[in-house]
């Protein structure tokens, strides 16, 4: 008589959410998009909005160019915006627990501003070897649909569609990038947020944002985290924020904290790391290869 099998282990059980709820997960999952989760109380949100207004006001002017991009890199306050732990549990809750923050950026349109955002795809230029990745944009001033609150198509995060390149001075993408196709805008979902909450948005997910109409500025900071096997596959090696876990792949190098604000070895960190991505987003076009410094925007 034949022995009788060894009983199968159980399952593992799945790890509770950290932070998330299950109609959230479910809502990402199957839409692209959750909205809204609160991540800090508001006066803390407007103490980031009073630190960068502060620099603005010591420098002379809003916030421009190159320093828009990957601002976490020459900033402490910022660096630790985008390790902030209940931003990371929302992120792991949907990617996994080894994260890192590709990439950061802050989309600031002034009162009474003209510019907006095109429906695009944010994974169009980007060169990342899959689409798993989340943006979280962060609210630091009311994002309401008068002031330019980011719009949303739900459930069309699946395939990546071409886009054409318009470079519109308006516009607040690197490229002026638009999608090739209609989009019918009766279906978007404005992410309507108050300052110290969070949106959290596929990268496939077509999406922009109108004018702001609104008397006050709309300020959102946009960390893009990935899970570590994720590689870049559009240019030279790149870099990245090693934020929670572990990087058993070590396909990026790892971007240190500044010192302090505007450090000097951080500033010049921070432009090479520019110029170097600065290559990647502007691939194809007349303006490959320029130097960073003479951005208008960034993606």
């Amino acid at each position: 008589m034949a022995p009788a099998a060894a009983p199968m282990p159980a399952a593992a059980a799945p790890a509770a959410p950290k932070l998330l709820s299950a109609a959230a997960l479910a809502q990402y999952r199957r839409d692209g998009y959750c909205f809204p989760v609160r991540v800090m109380p508001a006066a803390d949100a407007q103490a980031i909005r009073a630190r960068l207004e502060a620099y603005e006001a010591a420098t002379g002017g809003a916030l421009k160019g190159n320093l828009r991009h990957k601002t976490h890199l020459l900033f402490p306050w910022l660096y630790d915006l985008v390790q902030h732990p209940r931003i990371l549990d929302a992120v792991e809750d949907i990617l996994g627990p080894d994260l890192l923050c590709w990439s950061s950026s802050f989309f600031i349109k002034e009162a009474h501003d003209p510019s907006f955002v095109s429906w695009h795809q944010d994974s169009t230029y980007w060169g990342l070897s899959e689409p798993d990745v989340v943006t979280a944009w962060v609210a630091l001033s009311p994002s309401t649909i008068e002031a330019g609150a980011m719009r949303v198509i739900p459930g069309t995060q699946g395939d990546q569609i071409a886009h054409r390149d318009t470079f519109d001075k308006r516009n607040l993408l690197t490229r002026g990038q638009e999608v090739m196709v209609e989009v019918d805008a009766s279906k978007a979902v404005d992410l309507v947020l108050a300052p110290g909450e969070m949106s959290l948005h596929h990268v496939r997910i077509v999406h922009g944002s109108e004018p702001n109409r609104s008397d006050d500025r709309r300020i959102g900071y946009a960390i893009r985290y990935i899970p570590t096997r994720i590689r870049q596959v559009a240019g030279p090696r790149d870099s990245a924020t090693l934020v929670r876990g572990a990087d058993r792949f070590h396909h990026f190098d790892h971007e240190p904290r500044p010192a302090s604000d505007l450090a000097p070895g951080a500033v010049a960190l921070h432009k090479a790391i520019a110029d170097r991505q600065a290559k990647i987003l502007y691939r194809g076009t007349k303006i490959e290869g320029f130097d960073a410094d003479a951005a208008r925007k960034t993606s």
